[in-house]
């Protein structure tokens, strides 16, 4: 596995990230590693205002719920639970691994796993990043730093996997590629 990179970047202050600061640090104190991932992570990168932010943790979505006693559990199966703190709503999901896409979209089955794993599953190096919010880092497993400097729209793993797994990722990379104005990688 690629040897993760670290990069310093300071927050944008406002009321959501202090917000989903509050609930990393609820998950942390409870023994659970936790981080803002994918698209916040992004936008964060690109200087871009982001309009939801995630957060990944190593918390089964029971160990969520008890700690967040007015979450709802929204994606049992797949381990996400959303959790509302002050003025926003976030998206927890645990760090997962992803088995079988019989149906082209779906997984047939998960599994939870650690952080680097969670990351190569995901479909864009762009979307394959974490955000340490004590430490102020990202946390890059996959590459996603550099492909966001160079305006890059690359899939984690081979291309023929993440589009087979999840069929609407190549309409993903299009719009990804238009709205953020990047190249999509030829491979």
């Amino acid at each position: 596995m690629k040897q993760s990179i670290k990069q310093q970047l300071s927050p944008p202050a406002s009321k959501a990230y202090f917000s989903a600061k509050t609930v990393v640090s609820k998950l942390i104190q409870h023994g659970h590693s936790a981080y803002l991932a994918g698209g916040y992570v992004r936008d964060m990168i690109l200087n871009r205002p982001a309009v939801d932010i995630d957060i990944a943790t190593s918390a089964k979505p029971e160990e969520v719920s008890a700690l967040f006693p007015n979450s709802q559990q929204v994606g049992k199966a797949f381990g996400v639970v959303l959790v509302t703190e002050g003025p926003a709503t976030f998206e927890i999901a645990t760090f997962r691994k992803e088995h079988g896409y019989s149906d082209g979209r779906h997984p047939d089955s998960i599994s939870f796993t650690t952080a680097e794993e969670d990351a190569h599953r995901r479909d864009f190096t762009i979307n394959g990043l974490f955000y340490d919010t004590a430490s102020e880092t990202v946390i890059d497993y996959v590459g996603g730093i550099a492909d966001c400097n160079e305006g890059l729209i690359r899939c984690i793993g081979t291309a023929t996997d993440r589009f087979t797994e999840d069929h609407l990722r190549m309409m993903r990379a299009i719009r990804f590629a238009s709205v953020l104005d990047f190249q999509i990688e030829a491979k």
